[in-house]
């Protein structure tokens, strides 16, 4: 079962690819980078159940704060053009 999660979830990934490639502006891609960090957290969430690892949602985790920080980076270095 959850092995199906997995693969749905990598689906909806592909999807939202689309939109990252495709958005017509700059928050879009932003915004489909981020639901695809998000989606990447939850797959490493699912493959720490299914091989019965626990230590992988301490990474999942890590990788959610990491996606957080950069997308609030890539969105403001646009807005002002400078991170300062």
């Amino acid at each position: 079962m959850l092995e199906a999660a997995a693969i749905i979830v990598v689906l909806a990934m592909a999807l939202v690819l689309y939109r990252a490639i495709k958005g017509p502006m700059l928050y879009d891609r932003a915004l489909a980078v981020n639901v695809i960090g998000t989606k990447t957290v939850v797959v490493l969430a699912l493959i720490g159940f299914i091989y019965d690892r626990p230590y992988f949602l301490d990474i999942a985790l890590v990788y959610a704060l990491i996606n957080f920080i950069a997308t609030i980076a890539i969105l403001k270095y646009s807005e002002t053009g400078g991170l300062g």
